[in-house]
């Protein structure tokens, strides 16, 4: 007999049917059966474009410094931008739509307008910025390193390294978080088991960090 599906019981609490559903936010960040990731990148740059329509009268404030404006769009739209980054799936579609924005934002406060042309390299130069992707990056591996350090009893460091047991669909496997990691870094010829272990050094974890972190490819 061949099943086409699998039906389970609903699940009650205080004979109240919970309802099954494909998402939702918690602590700011979205949870669905598909990862969220996209989902929720979409609502931080959704926030970020709202942060910085609402500091406009800012960007076009000549008497102020551009180091100053761009101290206020790090600290009060970049960081909404960035808000639980550390656990996005990474994808070069993802990363470019945030860089993106990111540009935008920049080009409006240095009053840059079409059709006069800058590179990505130079506005970044100008703005001492980096790419949002090293930045992510960063992030990321900072947080997995205090994570690794919490005693095992940590719920936040079980979910970490817990390994879901199950088959996938066929076709080709979605790049996943874990698999992010993984791929990190092999680039510097680590395991996640050698990883586990050099985070228990804060000196060779943040140095290690650093060697995660460095761009792999030049910007254009």
């Amino acid at each position: 007999m061949r099943i086409n599906s699998i039906q389970t019981d609903a699940i009650k609490i205080n004979n109240l049917e919970v309802e099954d559903i494909k998402d939702f936010t918690y602590l700011g960040s979205i949870v669905s059966t598909s990862g969220g990731t996209d989902e929720g990148i979409k609502a931080r740059k959704r926030k970020a474009q709202q942060a910085f329509a609402m500091l406009r009268p800012v960007w076009r404030k000549k008497a102020l410094r551009t180091r100053t404006k761009i101290r206020i769009f790090n600290t009060n739209v970049k960081s909404v931008l960035l808000y639980g980054s550390e656990t996005w799936r990474e994808t070069s579609t993802s990363m470019k739509s945030v860089q993106v924005f990111v540009n935008k934002c920049l080009r409006n406060i240095l009053g840059i307008r079409w059709p006069d042309v800058i590179s990505n390299a130079n506005l970044w130069k100008r703005t001492n910025q980096q790419p949002v992707e090293i930045t992510i990056r960063t992030r990321r591996w900072n947080w997995i390193g205090h994570t690794l350090r919490k005693p095992s009893t940590n719920i936040t460091k079980q979910a970490l390294e817990w390994n879901p047991q199950g088959q996938r669909k066929r076709g080709r496997p979605k790049n996943t978080w874990r698999r992010v990691l993984t791929s990190d870094l092999k680039k510097i010829g680590k395991t996640w088991g050698e990883a586990k272990t050099i985070a228990q050094d804060r000196g060779r974890w943040k140095a290690t960090v650093v060697a995660l972190c460095s761009p792999w490819d030049e910007v254009n």
